[in-house]
């Protein structure tokens, strides 16, 4: 028990996103972590994405072999994947992100009441990081 708690820790350390400026950064936990029995080498993880009133995390991509379906749970969210069009999914919706995908635009689309979304990860089991900033 105590290892996949001290895993889960590690890994939810490696996902912590940057820090605001303005200390509005998203909080972000790994809750889920299982290797795909029928897929050797690919695991399933599930990452809570917590963001306070007009919260966000700066523009980043995930590792070339995740594919990401991703659920709000709680408000809204605005999110731009590539280069099209910022949207706002409210609880209940949902949408993917592609290996490879940029993600410029992730954040809370209130400026008074908080969001929250779960990003289901399938990726590769050896990768341990699944957020990287996009270059400036």
């Amino acid at each position: 028990m105590i290892r996949p708690l001290l895993a889960a820790f590690a890994v939810s350390t490696l996902l912590a996103a940057p820090a605001a400026a303005d200390g509005k950064a998203a909080k972000v936990s790994l809750v889920y972590e299982h290797e795909l029995p029928n897929v050797p080498g690919k695991s399933m993880r599930g990452v809570l994405v917590e963001y306070g009133p007009g919260g966000f995390s700066e523009g980043h991509t995930h590792p070339s072999s995740a594919f990401i379906y991703a659920t709000v749970l709680e408000g809204a969210i605005k999110s731009q994947v590539n280069d099209g069009p910022v949207k706002v999914y409210r609880a209940g919706q949902n949408f993917s992100e592609m290996p490879g995908d940029r993600h410029g635009v992730s954040a809370n689309a209130s400026k008074t009441r908080p969001a929250k979304l779960l990003a289901v990860f399938v990726v590769d089991t050896a990768q341990k990081e699944l957020t990287f900033p996009l270059q400036k």
